[in-house]
């Protein structure tokens, strides 16, 4: 598809360099947001925006596990809102990022 794109190989890197923001995303690998789209769905086989989400998540468990506080993870993740990263947290995991620090939990 963009040969450019295909040479890319640390997209967990590049998006959280990116602040998990599409936009950022594309704009750092010298492509048009909607060309990422289209990358995304066609290679990875999933929206930019949800595989975004959840490379996000990932590094919410590796970060709570460094700063042992909710408050300091959501705010390193790009967060304004604790309740915010807590809600997400939740949604992906199934547990409260507070459960987390208690006993940790495997990818999914």
């Amino acid at each position: 598809m963009n040969t450019r794109l295909d040479q890319i190989k640390d997209w967990p890197e590049r998006a959280r360099l990116a602040n998990y923001s599409a936009s950022m995303l594309a704009k750092h690998c010298g492509v048009s947001l909607r060309t990422l789209e289209r990358y995304f769905t066609k290679e990875i086989g999933e929206s930019i925006k949800k595989w975004l989400a959840k490379q996000r998540q990932i590094r919410a468990a590796e970060v709570l596990k460094k700063f042992l506080r909710v408050k300091e993870a959501a705010l390193h993740l790009g967060y304004k809102h604790t309740h915010h990263f807590s809600r997400d947290f939740k949604a992906h995991w199934g547990c409260c990022p507070t459960e987390m620090l208690v006993r940790p939990i495997a990818n999914p």
